[in-house]
């Protein structure tokens, strides 16, 4: 049970490996459930996993390769390919590509998807990459290979072979991520969305190149697709989408639990939500969406909404003072909030803190335009907080810098309550100026954690 706490901390499990031999055979199929994660494309992590993967071939499928990767390995004192659940069809080619293997690249391939796709092996989640041209139904063993397969990753231009070969085997996909091009759509994709007995969790989003240009959309594809979708409406309970939908259906997610929204293409309207009533919706997160849209949506939720994120929108003061008082008034049950707080609103936060008592977490972004009273934010969250908040990130600008002696005087003035896991969106300038201010803290065990990013909040942002 620990272990599996640890399952994303592969530095923690690598150390235990070596304890002995029963810990090996706990921690092995942990790491080797979905070994991809630990890549991060990072060449030489690729290169050992795939010595590892080919260690596993036949003497005569060794032949394929040369002396210096033939003799790499001896045959593993596990079947590791055997604890894997994730097949990652990217990453596969990628560390084949790492490898930098002087034979026939195709036949290295095809000698590695044999050793996964076989009567020995059986995947829950599947990802497949853009140039894959498989006839999956006809490989031996496929088709128990992937009976049970509950996610599955693809691009909408995908081949008819590999298609035809989904569509016949896996009928239990619960979770379907569409990667989905401006151009040259397979329109059969329509019918892998129908075949699968339960789909729950659904997110289309655009191929990369597409992000900023949303002129002559497909709208025949969308159309096709969402009317595939809809057949399934009454059971779809997360759903992410990256541009409006062509058709109503929004309105059929009647069980929706979790909404993702990010307007990536510039100039696009989202006012088909201005109507939808989401009344199960328990989690909205949303970037680049006009707020009189969010507004709309969290005032026609019945309670349930526990988590909400917003950012990369501009708005003013009114807007920033009307979303804080819809939350505050219909989100009883919040227990996350991400959100631009504008200066003159850190009234209305307090109003919020007071009235959502059940808050955990709270993000709040700062405008790098304008002032920012961190002296009234930070007494205003001593004095309302909730013994539950105990989460806290702030992104910190060197034109909207944070006193030391406010912070001191925020941590001082926390004293007694849950120790807080602190989080900062910053450069490295910035960071030098509080760390140790936050380490004699850490010392005396008002902060619990620190933790600080040099990217946008948008991409890093996790509360657990």
């Amino acid at each position: 049970m620990i272990f599996e706490e640890l399952r994303d901390n592969n530095n923690v499990l690598y150390s235990c490996l070596s304890v002995n031999k029963t810990w090996s055979e706990i921690i092995v199929p942990i790491l080797w459930k979905d070994p991809w994660k630990f890549l991060k494309r990072k060449k030489e992590k690729g290169k050992i996993l795939f010595n590892v993967i080919i260690s596993h071939l036949s003497e005569e499928s060794k032949n394929y390769f040369n002396e210096n990767l033939k003799n790499a390995y001896e045959r593993p004192s596990f079947y590791y390919i055997g604890f894997c659940r994730h097949l990652n069809l990217n990453a596969v080619q990628w560390i084949i590509n790492t490898a930098e293997e002087e034979s026939d690249m195709k036949i290295i391939k095809n000698e590695v998807i044999k050793l996964f796709i076989n009567e020995n092996t059986r995947f829950s989640h599947l990802y497949i990459p853009r140039q894959f041209d498989h006839q999956l139904n006809l490989i031996p063993g496929a088709k128990r290979c992937f009976s049970k397969i509950e996610f599955l990753s693809c691009n909408t231009c995908i081949s008819d072979n590999t298609l035809m070969g989904l569509i016949e085997i896996c009928k239990s996909i619960g979770e379907l991520e569409l990667y989905i091009e401006k151009y040259n759509n397979n329109h059969d994709i329509s019918k892998l969305i129908e075949s699968s007995k339960k789909l729950v969790n659904v997110r289309f989003e655009p191929n990369y190149f597409n992000y900023f240009n949303n002129s002559n959309k497909n709208e025949s594809f969308y159309t096709l697709i969402e009317n595939s979708l809809n057949k399934h409406a009454s059971n779809v309970q997360c759903f992410k989408i990256t541009e409006p939908p062509v058709t109503r259906i929004f309105s059929s997610f009647v069980n929706l639990k979790r909404l993702e929204l990010n307007g990536y293409a510039r100039g696009t309207l989202w006012n088909c939500l201005e109507n939808v009533c989401l009344p199960y919706l328990q989690i909205l997160k949303a970037s680049r969406i006009p707020l009189k849209v969010l507004l709309s949506l969290i005032e026609k939720t019945n309670g349930y909404l526990n988590e909400i994120s917003i950012d990369y929108i501009f708005h003013d003061e009114f807007y920033n003072r009307r979303i804080l008082q819809t939350i505050y008034k219909k989100c009883p049950n919040l227990l996350y909030l991400k959100l631009l707080i504008k200066n003159i609103n850190i009234s209305e936060l307090e109003k919020l803190l007071i009235n959502c008592r059940y808050l955990i977490g709270l993000c709040v972004l700062v405008s790098i335009y304008g002032e920012f009273d961190w002296d009234k934010l930070f007494l205003t969250l001593t004095r309302s907080s909730s013994q539950s908040l105990f989460k806290f990130k702030f992104n910190i600008s060197h034109k909207i810098p944070i006193k030391l002696n406010t912070l001191k005087l925020f941590f001082d003035n926390w004293k007694g309550r849950n120790p807080m896991s602190l989080g900062f969106f910053q450069t490295d300038e910035v960071k030098e100026k509080y760390i140790d201010l936050i380490e004699a803290y850490k010392i005396e065990g008002i902060i619990k954690d620190f933790n600080y990013w040099h990217r946008h909040p948008l991409e890093v942002f996790k509360w657990n």
